[in-house]
């Protein structure tokens, strides 16, 4: 039986390779069109955001990390749901979709923050 904990991991390893692939794809859509200011933003938050999640996910221990990757995804989710519904749709996610988004992001970089002050490494065995 897989526990909740590895089901998390999992999922944000998932999470880690679709934001990989969507800014790979953006990137390169963005390179063809003409005002591709949207694509453009989506591949630059999506490649930063995909290995810092992953990162967080094969390194990351810890209540405070799991957190920082919660709120990394899902601010990233919402930033770029939002910017490619303004792309391809021409309205966004929901008023305010962008800046929550991008304020869940710092949240999250903000728990790495915190992460790091009350870290405590593990005792050593002898």
């Amino acid at each position: 039986m897989t526990d909740r904990g590895e089901i998390g991991r999992r999922a944000m390893l998932a999470v880690a390779g679709l934001l990989g692939a969507i800014g790979v794809m953006s990137a390169a859509a963005a390179s063809h069109g003409g005002d591709a200011r949207n694509l453009g933003a989506i591949a630059v938050i999506a490649l930063a955001h995909g290995p810092a999640l992953l990162a967080l996910t094969l390194a990351g221990r810890g209540r405070m990390l799991g957190i920082a990757a919660v709120l990394l995804a899902v601010g990233t989710g919402v930033f770029i749901g939002d910017l490619g519904m303004r792309e391809w749709l021409g309205r966004g996610l929901f008023p305010g979709a962008a800046p929550l988004g991008g304020v869940t992001m710092i949240g999250g970089w903000l728990a790495i923050v915190g992460a790091a002050l009350v870290w405590r490494p593990a005792p050593r065995e002898t």
